[in-house]
């Protein structure tokens, strides 16, 4: 048997993942409000954000450990089990949020939902590099990225209306239990990397091998696995370190809105659980767009003739450009309807850049290699979005977000002069 296109089937069902994830993830900002009155009755409302601050630091560091261990898993076991074990994980996790007590068992849950759950990232980044050519990559990077948007999109107001008819435990056992279905699927479909995946296509299989530029290094016509040196190497080169300040810096941006929405709709507009359900879905909207347009317009450009290099800066500049004049003007954005307005344009210029800076691993590595780049730059990106979380109730104390906002416009602007600075040209290294 033969399945056409089998490349887009997989990265689809990579999306979807994405989209549990970030259902399974969301959930707890969506319903904290039910949480905190529930197991925190006599706190205030700093003292609550101060727990859920701790709660999403734990996360994010393990989250951030995840990125590296799992990137290594992934090369070590492949892309299909590394993505089952993953995903197997963090849903049995997601599960256990259901019997937490306090902060000690939300944190205890959290964490092992935090490892668990980094390996979405890395491995999609090995799945693109191993089943796209490198003209495609930036789409189907962008396609797996708007996993995450539309995630956002309906968890927050499908968790809202589940509300209604179930407990805040019951929902974390349902949005679980999501997770392990989706593994069915995954196992039957991707059975091998393209070069030996019975399913494949001759044409397809050609298709993809001889359109990964980064795969002849030699230049002989005969595509091998690439440059694949090892971690100490890797780190030697200064693209490499490009790429892990980039997502360092700008990671944190999205972190600071897909942590702090429910909880800053919460406190500034006094919206409850039913009322972020209506509106917090909006940024993500403009996330999933930016998302597209960020992967399609760079498979554009580099069809047109743009080099590589010339196509991943404009499109990482562009979503650079559009992200700063609009986290500065969070600072009074007026009302809720605007806010959000505000919100999806700054995730439309983030996830017009971010799939760009996550393909850079596979431009400059062979596909041995990419799962450790990328685990490495997520860590490095987790543990910056970690400390913004923390500091995050101490810079908002009082209900003003103005100085997260105006450190999030700084963040961009590093992120952007790390690419112009540290990969004078995005092309395939050599040893």
């Amino acid at each position: 048997m033969k399945v056409k296109g089998l490349r887009w089937w997989i990265i689809a069902l990579i999306a979807l993942a994405t989209v549990i994830n970030y259902i399974d993830r969301q959930s707890i900002g969506v319903l904290w409000p039910d949480i905190a009155e529930d197991l925190f009755p006599d706190n205030t409302t700093d003292e609550r954000k101060e727990i859920f601050a701790t709660i999403s630091v734990i996360f994010m560091f393990s989250y951030a450990f995840g990125q590296a261990i799992f990137g290594k898993i992934l090369d070590w076991l492949g892309t299909r089990i590394g993505f089952a074990l993953s995903i197997s994980v963090w849903s049995i996790a997601t599960v256990l949020h259901a019997f937490a007590k306090g902060v000690l068992s939300f944190g205890i849950f959290r964490s092992i939902l935090g490892i668990a759950e980094a390996g979405n990232w890395p491995g999609a980044a090995k799945a693109n590099a191993e089943w796209f050519p490198t003209k495609e990559r930036a789409f189907a990077q962008g396609l797996f990225n708007s996993g995450a948007a539309v995630g956002g999109i309906v968890a927050l107001p499908a968790i809202a209306l589940l509300t209604v008819y179930f407990s805040w435990q019951m929902i974390f056992i349902i949005v679980g239990l999501v997770g392990l279905l989706w593994l069915i699927p995954w196992l039957l479909l991707v059975k091998a990397p393209p070069k030996k995946h019975p399913w494949l296509s001759d044409q397809e299989r050609q298709y993809i091998l001889t359109g990964q530029q980064n795969q002849d290094v030699n230049k002989d016509g005969v595509y091998d696995e690439g440059y694949n040196p090892n971690t100490g190497k890797l780190l030697a080169h200064k693209q490499s370190w490009g790429v892990i300040i980039a997502s360092a810096a700008i990671d944190p941006i999205w972190w600071l809105f897909v942590v702090w929405i429910p909880i800053y709709l919460n406190e500034v507009y006094g919206m409850d659980v039913k009322s972020i359900g209506l509106y917090g879905w909006v940024p993500y909207a403009g996330a999933m767009l930016g998302a597209w347009f960020g992967g399609l317009y760079a498979q554009n450009r580099i069809k047109a003739g743009w080099s590589v290099d010339r196509t991943r800066k404009v499109v990482i500049t562009i979503g650079c450009l559009i992200m700063l004049p609009s986290l500065l003007a969070m600072a009074n954005p007026g009302g809720p309807t605007s806010a959000v307005l505000i919100m999806a344009v700054i995730l439309f210029g983030f996830q017009t850049a971010i799939g760009n800076v996550q393909t850079l691993p596979s431009d400059f590595f062979g596909g041995k290699t990419v799962g450790t780049l990328s685990g490495i730059a997520g860590m490095a990106a987790k543990l910056t979005a970690a400390g913004l979380i923390y500091l995050v109730p101490w810079l908002t104390s009082g209900g003003n977000y103005t100085p997260a906002f105006v450190i999030g416009a700084t963040m961009a602007i590093i992120a952007l002069a790390s690419i112009w600075i540290l990969c004078p040209k995005i092309e395939p290294l050599k040893g």
